[in-house]
């Protein structure tokens, strides 16, 4: 997120503050759910939207950063097939494929 707002031009840091103050400050941080939880949501929602494949990708390494691995992150994209299609799966996949390392498959 800082590399973000540091390479935003000055014109539109305002758009930065927005999410980190609302999706990070006033939703993100909700303790209803556990990280783990949310990370996996998170990676849905955006599957299901289509065009935010770099938010998608941050997403994937949120993933693995809190110990979901490829296998699950599939099985959870895949249950979401019929809300969003096969191109938004196919996409989501894509995602994936990039970000894990190879190491892993």
């Amino acid at each position: 997120m800082n590399k973000c707002k540091k390479n935003t031009p000055e014109n539109q840091k305002h758009i930065q503050r927005f999410l980190s103050a609302f999706c990070f400050g006033d939703i993100y941080t909700r303790s209803g759910l556990d990280l783990k939880s949310r990370e996996l949501l998170t990676l849905c929602i955006l599957s299901t939207l289509g065009g935010c494949e770099n938010q998608l990708k941050s997403h994937v390494r949120g993933n693995l950063s809190v110990g979901d691995d490829e296998e699950t992150m599939i099985e959870a994209i895949t249950q979401s097939l019929p809300y969003m299609c096969f191109p938004r799966t196919l996409n989501a996949l894509n995602c994936v494929d990039e970000i894990v390392p190879e190491s892993n498959k």
